[in-house]
């Protein structure tokens, strides 16, 4: 292509704005302007998922220069910082900048250069700050003693749904059951929960095995009791600007179940990432009846929960999105790479 512009927030919010900026280009070159010219470069570089989130002071540092590149360099068009995808295994995986000028190669891959030497001067600042399961269920009750009023949320960092995870780990509400205070909210696939529940009827006591079926890597089925609360048919809808943009969701049929011990399990028969608080209200359930929601995602969910929540808490849990990307062995990335290789 002759141009990429990146997301600038995430959460991922500035569809509008980026399809804007693409198409005023779009217009620019069709009324004879010169052809836009972008330059890559790739820094040896992978950013922990846990640090993408640009509303956050570092983030904000490192998209504010490219900002200022872009504003204050006669020619330059755009700069996008591209953060990659820390799970992909190829020798692309990794931090980009790709930078696009009014026909001008040299001042695009200039101006790249400038804001990968930027970006890489504050790689330590882009290194994961992991919190336990424990520290997080106790970050949440202290949390609860001074703002009952609204949930915690625990961002289920391992099992992020949109990111390829299962979406029916139970490491979270496995410790929160030994330690946590108050009443849990988790949302879970597991179809087989949803067709119990289902032959059971609304009203119905039974016992049940809830997530951790799809691996070993998120967690064991948790056992005992539980009430069929309500089943639905798991459709909903968004209208505000939310991560990605979407506004029709369906979770597939859906049921309600809750255990004595103040557990309530949303199961789903479709995975479902996190994107709508609606997942919750237009299933009946009220988020300020609950101490915390386990939240499967890391920074998509934000934007959609952070309002209804007294905190969000990202929670270093297990799983085939775990946050520690020590956890994985890589075949094919490239050698060096900070933090892997941290004496660069």
């Amino acid at each position: 292509c002759d141009a990429l512009f990146g997301y600038r927030t995430n959460p991922h919010l500035d569809q509008k704005q980026r399809g804007i900026e693409a198409g005023e280009l779009m217009l620019r070159t069709l009324r004879g302007q010169p052809k836009p010219t972008q330059a890559l470069v790739q820094l040896p570089m992978c950013i922990n998922i846990e640090r993408q989130a640009t509303e956050e002071p570092h983030g904000k540092q490192l998209w504010g220069e490219a900002d200022r590149l872009a504003q204050e360099t006669a020619g330059v068009l755009s700069v996008s910082c591209l953060y990659g995808f820390p799970y992909a295994d190829v020798e692309e995986m990794g931090d980009s900048v790709v930078a696009v000028t009014a026909g001008d190669g040299a001042l695009a891959k200039q101006t790249a250069e400038e804001m990968g030497r930027f970006w890489w001067g504050m790689r330590e600042e882009f290194v994961g700050k992991m919190v336990s399961v424990s520290e997080a269920i106790r970050q949440a009750n202290d949390v609860r003693e001074k703002d009952s009023a609204r949930p915690v949320g625990l961002l289920d960092m391992g099992d992020n749904v949109g990111g390829g995870s299962a979406g029916d780990g139970t490491i979270i509400a496995e410790e929160w059951l030994r330690s946590g205070e108050g009443a849990l909210l988790a949302v879970l696939y597991d179809p087989e929960v949803v067709r119990e529940a289902e032959r059971a009827g609304v009203g119905a006591r039974l016992t049940l095995r809830i997530g951790g079926k799809t691996d070993g890597l998120h967690g064991k089925p948790i056992e005992g009791e539980f009430s069929v609360v309500d089943l639905r048919e798991g459709t909903f809808q968004e209208s505000e600007a939310r991560h990605g943009g979407y506004s029709h969701f369906d979770q597939g049929r859906t049921a309600i179940v809750r255990s004595e011990n103040g557990l309530t399990v949303m199961a789903t028969t479709l995975r479902m990432p996190p994107l709508s608080l609606q997942q919750v209200l237009a299933m009946g359930l009220k988020p300020e009846d609950y101490a915390a929601i386990v939240i499967k995602g890391v920074h998509a969910p934000v934007a959609a929960y952070a309002p209804a929540c007294s905190r969000m808490i990202r929670v270093n849990t297990a799983g085939s999105t775990c946050a520690d990307l020590g956890a994985f062995r890589f075949e094919r990335r490239r050698v060096p790479m900070f933090p892997f290789e941290a004496t660069m």
